[in-house]
């Protein structure tokens, strides 16, 4: 098993927060860290994050990032956010000078359709209340827009702040009775009102193949009518029930291109909060097949070589954006 994953994060991983576990079943700490005004929330607005412009040359900067997470302390939060025992603990922060060795973070959804614009006026349910709590250069992205431009700690933790609260805003009734759940565990468990019922709700994480296949000096990309003119990437697709990797990567390639493959080496993996995905990175070879597009699935796929990449830009090759992992297959194949 390739091991280059582990040195070299890929973005959303590697934030190394440490998410306390233990402290999630202390309902009174977490009271009490809800109400201190050294903790921060991280709101989460239409499955959008806010950030804004680093504070440069101040320390714990983001040096050349051009964004950076923007927080709430629990006195704004509360005028804004869902009510508190709905927000989500999202583990501590050390160095801040908090109890227990860190800050605490929560993860909190905002409600309603206003939210600020970039400079502008504050919306609806914003009105007036992040008013001196941030700067003008403040704006609600969608992280596959910012990502990439965003420091790996900053951009870990609004991955996990958009997965959490995004599945917690989808388990909201019971999906074995019906009933209205309740959180619990800090909000890493919602549990069915019903008593007769009692049905405990966990988060999940959907598992995605993504995998660079090659052939010699060449290597398979896809793309779908979707995406921006000239953008090609690795393919990929989720697992099913009762297969394992390995079998989900030689399914897909063949459904979507007719190549079959071998050597299955896992090479990384990222989590992909879009919304609750994490892409178990791969390498493939061909052994046989030829290309037969799936356009049920792609609108075309190709074969590139080397050469190819050096000349993308005649021949309108886009590769996929910084963000993704898929990105980084393609690197790492060119530098090897």
């Amino acid at each position: 098993m390739a091991r280059d994953g582990h040195r070299r994060p890929n973005p959303f991983a590697g934030g190394g927060l440490d998410r306390a576990t233990d402290l999630r079943a202390d309902p009174k700490w977490l009271s009490d860290r809800k109400s201190d005004p050294s903790s921060r929330v991280v709101p989460v607005w239409r499955s959008r994050s806010l950030v804004r412009e680093p504070a440069r040359g101040l320390a714990g900067g983001a040096g050349d990032m051009a964004y950076e997470p923007g927080f709430l302390p629990p006195a704004a939060a509360v005028s804004c956010a869902e009510p508190r025992d709905e927000w989500i603990f999202l583990g501590l922060q050390g160095g801040d000078g908090g109890p227990d060795g860190g800050r605490a973070l929560f993860a909190a959804e905002v409600p309603g359709p206003g939210a600020p614009a970039r400079g502008g006026a504050l919306d609806g349910a914003f009105d007036g209340v992040l008013d001196g709590v941030l700067d003008a250069a403040r704006e609600f992205l969608d992280l596959r827009r910012v990502g990439a431009m965003l420091g790996q700690r900053d951009g870990s933790l609004l991955a996990y702040a958009r997965a959490i609260v995004t599945w917690s805003r989808r388990h909201r009734f019971c999906g074995t009775c019906g009933s209205p759940t309740r959180p619990a565990q800090g909000g890493h468990v919602r549990r069915c009102g019903d008593e007769a019922c009692g049905a405990e709700h966990f988060p999940r994480t959907d598992p995605a193949i993504i995998v660079l296949v090659t052939d010699g000096d060449r290597c398979l990309l896809g793309r779908k009518s979707i995406w921006p003119d000239g953008v090609y990437s690795t393919l990929a697709g989720f697992v099913e029930p009762g297969e394992s990797l390995s079998e989900a990567v030689v399914r897909e390639v063949r459904e979507e291109s007719g190549i079959e493959v071998g050597s299955v080496r896992y090479r990384s993996s990222q989590p992909w909060p879009f919304p609750a995905s994490l892409m178990l990175g791969f390498r493939a070879e061909r052994t046989g097949g030829e290309l037969r597009v799936a356009r049920q699935e792609l609108a075309d796929a190709r074969w590139f070589d080397r050469a190819d990449f050096a000349r993308r830009r005649e021949i309108g090759l886009r590769l996929p954006g910084r963000v993704s992992i898929s990105r980084r297959l393609i690197e790492d194949w060119l530098a090897g």
